[in-house]
């Protein structure tokens, strides 16, 4: 009895052994985190290229199928925002999209694109075009790509001026009056006619500074993005996040290498 005992407990610890390991084998090593992240940032679409700033939807159509098929993840910018704070891991080749303006083209080309992937997307809007500029969506729909769950709506400032032309062109009092109306008359407007909270911009231009950066921080703002051309890195400033321009020409490797590298998958 003394024998079979013994041997009984050798089996049971054995097989216990052995079901760690398969379990260790199947789950293999822990997920892999990004180190750095793109976020990318479109203006107008359209059938043909009509200025520097337009992507044709065949093109952007194109970009969205290599990101899918490619092992790419679109993620929503605020999860960008936590991961340049320190906060939480982003997937790898983690990819955010963005678009500045407001452009009609948004909601002819660019949505059903975004709903057939079903990936999110921040539009920056500067609420002063909407509903006026022939060029610009309307109220009614910016609320309908809302609506959808996909895109968000932040801030642009309220008629996208070129901060060194008006610090150049006001005194100074009047310089900060100015930027103060231009961060909160856009974040109010929105909020107002399309509900929930604005809490990130889009710097006009890409331009800003410290000064900038700290009437952004005392309006309420908690991100803010550049143009700078250069993927996301953690301990980034989350008031001047880097953003890559998206042109037409952007295909093939010119597209590939604004985002973030393939990690290689090695055999076990």
């Amino acid at each position: 009895m003394k024998k079979s005992g013994r041997f009984d407990l050798v089996v049971t610890l054995l097989a216990l052994s052995l079901s760690v390991m398969t379990s260790i084998a199947i789950a293999g090593p822990a997920s892999e985190s990004a180190t750095s992240a793109t976020i990318l940032v479109y203006h107008r679409f359209g059938p043909v290229v009509a200025d520097s700033m337009t992507v044709t939807t065949a093109v952007f159509a194109s970009q969205l199928k290599y990101l899918h098929d490619n092992g790419y993840t679109v993620v929503p910018l605020h999860d960008v925002v936590n991961f340049a704070a320190g906060h939480g891991e982003l997937p790898p080749r983690a990819v955010a999209i963005s678009a500045d303006d407001g452009h009609r083209t948004v909601f002819s080309d660019m949505a059903p694109l975004v709903e057939r992937y079903r990936i999110p997307v921040t539009l920056f809007i500067y609420p002063s075009a909407i509903s006026n500029a022939s060029y610009a969506m309307t109220w009614e729909q910016l609320a309908e790509l809302k609506a959808t769950g996909l895109f968000s709506v932040e801030s642009h400032t309220y008629w996208h001026p070129n901060f060194h032309i008006e610090k150049r062109r006001l005194s100074a009092e009047d310089y900060w009056k100015f930027v103060d109306s231009q961060l909160n008359k856009s974040r109010q407007v929105l909020e107002r006619r399309l509900g929930g909270h604005v809490t990130m911009l889009s710097w006009p231009f890409g331009i800003y500074d410290d000064e900038l950066i700290a009437a952004a921080t005392k309006s309420g703002y908690v991100a803010a993005f550049s143009i700078e051309r250069r993927k996301v890195s953690r301990g980034d400033n989350v008031m001047a996040l880097p953003r890559f321009i998206v042109t037409d020409g952007d295909v093939g490797q010119r597209f590939q290498s604004l985002l973030p590298a393939r990690t290689p998958i090695t055999s076990r």
